[in-house]
């Protein structure tokens, strides 16, 4: 008789809806986290490009020559060899 009262039986609602909530959350905040570190990964290799775009510039007006996009490759192979570290 007590597994049929109103209190008990709401008390249980609440417990799944609380629970369920907390798995959709959970779930979309892990989404959300993996969308981020796409979106950062993306972002750190325009960064490197630009860098090295930025490096061989400087060379050039220092009068250091030296291969044309050789430092844009040199930084975007660092950035695979540190994806490969990682794995």
């Amino acid at each position: 008789m007590a597994a049929r009262s109103p209190t008990t039986v709401l008390g249980v609602l609440n417990l799944f809806a609380i629970g369920g909530s907390t798995y959709y959350l959970r779930s979309h905040h892990i989404h959300n986290l993996e969308e981020h570190e796409a979106r950062m990964d993306e972002l750190e290799g325009t960064l490197r490009g630009h860098i090295g775009l930025i490096e061989e510039a400087l060379d050039r007006l220092e009068g250091k020559g030296g291969e044309r996009g050789k430092k844009t490759e040199e930084l975007y192979g660092k950035r695979r060899r540190d994806e490969k570290k990682k794995k």
